[in-house]
C-alpha cells in the first residue's frame, strides 16, 4: 500500500502536538515533522527545524520530502505585540504561507492551513465561512492576508478558522483552562473579560478534523469551532463548576480595562454547520471536553 506522507509543520505546538499525537500510529501515514525549535516532542519520527519565512528552507524541505499533504500549524499568534512587531507577523502569517503554496505546486501537495476568527470585526457574531471578513488587528489582517495568499495558487487547499484552542499538550505553555485551574487551585486572583464571546475549541477536536480532511482530500473554507457558544467569564465559570474551585478568586472585566493594544472581536464565534456536514465533524460538550482533559493530566503525573 502506498503511504501519503505527512508534513506537519509547528509540530511542536500546542495543537502541533495533538495533531501529531493522532496520525502516530497511523500505518497509512509516513509523517514528517517540522518546527522553528531545536528539537522535536516527538523523538521517532523525522524532524526538522525550519523557520518557515526563510523560502530556501522551505523548499529544501520540500524538495527533501514531496509531501501530499502540509499541514500548517505554525503561526505568530500574539495579537499585541503584532501591532508593533508587524513585520515578524508579515514574514510568518502572510510571506511564509505564500512558500509553502508555492512549493505545493511542484510537489502537487495538499495544503492545510489554520486561520482565525480575529478576521472578523466581532460585532455580528457567531460568524458563517461566507460573512464578510472585516480584521480590526494587525493580526488578523496577517491571517486574512495568508488565507488570500493561498487562493492565489492553483493548489488543492483547506483553510480552517478557528478560534480560543484549549486542551491538554504535554509540552509548552498551559492553555487557559489549565491556566484558569491552576490559578483557582492556588487562590489567586484573577481578572477575566464578560465581553468577549467564542464557541472555544477542543484541540482533540480539530486534530480530528484536520485528519478527516487528509483522509478524504476536503478543499475549500470551513469553520472548526466548539460545541457551546459564551463569553471568556461565562467559560471561567464552567471550568471552575466542574473543576469544584472557588469563583470569588475571579473578577469580571471588560475588555477595555486591560488596555490591550490590539483590539480585539468582542461577539464573535464561529458556526460549524458547513464541517458538520461536509466533514461529520461533532464537536464535544465542555464538560467532556474537561473530562478528558482531567484524564490526561493524571496520566501524564
Amino acid at each position: 500500500m502506498i503511504k501519503n506522507r505527512i508534513l506537519i509543520i509547528g509540530s511542536n505546538g500546542m495543537l502541533g502536538q495533538q495533531v501529531t499525537s493522532l496520525f502516530l500510529n497511523n500505518d497509512n501515514y509516513e509523517i514528517r515533522l517540522a518546527s522553528f525549535e531545536d528539537d522535536s516532542f516527538f523523538e521517532e519520527l523525522p524532524y526538522t527545524k525550519i523557520d518557515i519565512s526563510n523560502k530556501i528552507e522551505v523548499k529544501k524541505l520540500f524538495l527533501d520530502f514531496f509531501p501530499d499533504f502540509v499541514i500548517n500549524l505554525a503561526a505568530y499568534t500574539n495579537v499585541d505585540k503584532s501591532e508593533t512587531e508587524k513585520e515578524t507577523c508579515w514574514n510568518i502569517n502572510v510571506n511564509a504561507i505564500e512558500y509553502l503554496a508555492k512549493y505545493c505546486v511542484p510537489a502537487n501537495s495538499h495544503l492545510i492551513h489554520i486561520s482565525s476568527d480575529y478576521v472578523f470585526d466581532g460585532l455580528n457574531g457567531p460568524y458563517a465561512e461566507n460573512d464578510l471578513p472585516n480584521p480590526i488587528s494587525y493580526y488578523g489582517r496577517s491571517k486574512l492576508a495568508g488565507e488570500n495568499i493561498i487562493k492565489k495558487f492553483n493548489i488543492p487547499s483547506t483553510i480552517i478558522r478557528t478560534n480560543v484552542l484549549f486542551g491538554s499538550a504535554r509540552f509548552g505553555r498551559p492553555d487557559f483552562v489549565k491556566w484558569v485551574v491552576n490559578s483557582l487551585e492556588n487562590k489567586n486572583n484573577i481578572r477575566i473579560v464578560t465581553d468577549q464571546i467564542n464557541n472555544p475549541t477542543f484541540l482533540d477536536d480539530i486534530a480530528s478534523a484536520i485528519k478527516k480532511i487528509c483522509d478524504t482530500s476536503k478543499t475549500g473554507l470551513y469553520n472548526i469551532g466548539g460545541a457551546e457558544l459564551l463569553n471568556r467569564y461565562e467559560f471561567t465559570e464552567r471550568i471552575a463548576e466542574y473543576f469544584n474551585l472557588d469563583m470569588n478568586f475571579v473578577t469580571p472585566i471588560l475588555t477595555s480595562e486591560l488596555n490591550q493594544p490590539a483590539p480585539r472581536p468582542l461577539k464573535s464565534g464561529l458556526i460549524n454547520l458547513k464541517a458538520e456536514t461536509e466533514l461529520s465533524y461533532k464537536p464535544r460538550l465542555l464538560n467532556e471536553c474537561f473530562r478528558l482533559m482531567e484524564k490526561d493530566w493524571l496520566k501524564n503525573k
